[in-house]
């Protein structure tokens, strides 16, 4: 009772608060148009007359006495303003997007994934006891997927199953995008595919040239052990490929095979992945042709890309290694969430000022300044990123990462929803599922013109990249028949349970 009237009198005073932080956002943020209204005011007295003596003035006793200077003034600022058109980055469009969604054989509920855990006959039952643990935690609806390879009674774990999953997940998505864009092949300049844990020889990259009969001076690369920050790098080389070459389009592709990942041993550092991963994939199109404006959805504004390699305990959180009983898997260390919130510091510390608004930087910088100049012992202040983002994709990786980010960053639950949403009901689909995400933003109707997104990853090595979109169009739901979401998206958001229990009897 105490605590209830004790909020309710605190109430008033955070909306106050609330208001005065608006108005001075409001007041920095217009502070040069407010500077003006004096001048303004000052022209309005000012006559006709004024405006001629002035104008005669400046042309007879400037220009005409300076009629060179003048001239090379105007030859040097036109060579200049050549040099800098000339010069400057091309801008890098996102045409359009799809995300893989496989067919309902593939669909597997907790309870079978328990059922299929136990059938391996790989694990003891304190390994099981673990891995359904995690599941309940996990914030998994009961719709995820995974390779019908692991559906088989026994799991089909081989290398041919792999390469059979990799051309199911590419080519589905990439034949969506390409009837959504109708873009032909043969125009694709530019492939990046990434995928962590399978490379085989022939590469991934290679399956897609040879079927789709892309050209054959095509940049190809194929990106491996980078984790699920690995779709933003594909996207960070994509947009530096398309500076150099003019008037292309770039493919990227982003997947994980679980089938290779899958790991057959006790080791419970080990087990999470195998709880975790599901299969999802995603093909985006970029293009850096002036003309394709006005057919994109996105401009890319900035992407950064933060490495922690060089710490050790960066390095080492999730590594990929033999376990006592030569079993391979990725082994996922405590320290993993203290790691990412270390990375993603660094990161918005050098994204900050490139996207928030001055007021935000004033107030950091003041802090900034208390705290280490004059050893203030005030809270370090975190920048309102909701100013600078209307919309936030970040990696559905696991619930307590969310969780994490949420209260770091100090945004919504509304902010929030794509990605939780996402996790639960595609799980954690490794790089893809950042277009999951702004899939479900588009399906909902929330993406408008001019909106800005925020899209953050994570992956191992440690790495944290983020990349910075602005909405070209407001994007109708009603348009985008192949979006994954569009048949279900009227069943979300809903509340996930801290803990849902499954029944293996």
């Amino acid at each position: 009772m105490g605590y209830d009237k004790k909020r309710n009198q605190d109430k008033p005073n955070s909306i106050k608060l609330k208001y005065l932080k608006f108005g001075y956002h409001y007041l920095i943020s217009n502070a040069m148009y407010l500077f003006l209204v004096p001048f303004t005011i000052a022209l309005t007295h000012l006559s006709m007359d004024d405006f001629v003596h002035f104008f005669n003035h400046f042309f007879n006793h400037l220009i005409m006495h300076n009629l060179v200077v003048v001239i090379l003034c105007i030859v040097v600022i036109t060579i200049l303003a050549t040099l800098y058109f000339m010069s400057r980055p091309r801008k890098v469009y996102l045409l359009n997007f799809a995300c893989y969604k496989p067919g309902p054989a593939q669909m597997c509920s907790k309870e079978t994934f328990m059922k299929q855990t136990k059938l391996s006959g790989c694990f003891s039952d304190e390994s099981l006891g673990f891995q359904k643990k995690i599941l309940e935690r996990s914030g998994y609806g009961q719709k995820t997927y995974v390779p019908l390879s692991l559906l088989d009674v026994p799991m089909n774990v081989s290398f041919d199953e792999a390469r059979k999953e990799a051309g199911v997940v590419m080519f589905g998505v990439i034949d969506d995008l390409l009837a959504k864009t109708g873009v032909k092949p043969k125009d694709i300049g530019i492939l990046i595919v990434n995928c962590s844990l399978f490379n085989p020889t022939p590469s991934l990259s290679a399956m897609v040239v040879n079927r789709y009969k892309l050209r054959g001076n095509i940049l190809s690369y194929n990106l491996g052990g980078m984790g699920c920050s690995a779709g933003l790098v594909s996207v960070d080389l994509a947009k530096r490929l398309l500076q150099v070459q003019p008037n292309t389009y770039a493919l990227v592709v982003s997947l994980e095979i679980l089938n290779r990942q899958y790991y057959e041993g006790n080791n419970y550092s080990m087990l999470i992945t195998n709880c975790l991963f599901r299969t999802g994939g995603a093909a985006i199109l970029f293009s850096n042709r002036p003309s394709d404006r006005q057919h994109s959805k996105y401009q890319l504004v900035h992407t950064l890309r933060t490495h922690k390699g060089a710490d050790d305990k960066c390095y080492n959180c999730v590594f990929q290694k033999e376990d006592e009983n030569k079993k391979v898997g990725i082994l996922l260390s405590r320290d993993l969430l203290v790691v990412a919130g270390e990375a993603l510091k660094t990161n918005i510390t050098t994204l900050g000022p490139l996207v928030l608004p001055m007021s935000e930087q004033l107030l950091y910088l003041t802090n900034l300044i208390g705290r280490k100049m004059f050893k203030m012992k005030i809270k370090q202040y975190v920048p309102d990123f909701k100013l600078a983002f209307e919309h936030f994709c970040i990696h559905a990786g696991g619930r307590g990462v969310l969780d994490e980010l949420e209260k770091n960053l100090g945004i919504t639950k509304w902010h929030m929803e794509p990605s939780r949403m996402t996790l639960y009901r595609f799980g954690n689909t490794s790089s893809s599922s950042l277009w999951y995400e702004l899939a479900y933003s588009e399906a909902k109707g929330r993406i408008k013109k001019g909106n800005r997104v925020w899209q953050i990853a994570f992956g191992s090595g440690f790495k944290c990249h983020s990349a910075v979109w602005e909405a070209l169009r407001t994007i109708d739901p009603a348009k985008e028949k192949s979006n994954v979401w569009m048949n279900e998206i009227h069943e979300y958001p809903l509340d996930v349970p801290e803990v849902a229990s499954i029944d293996v009897s």
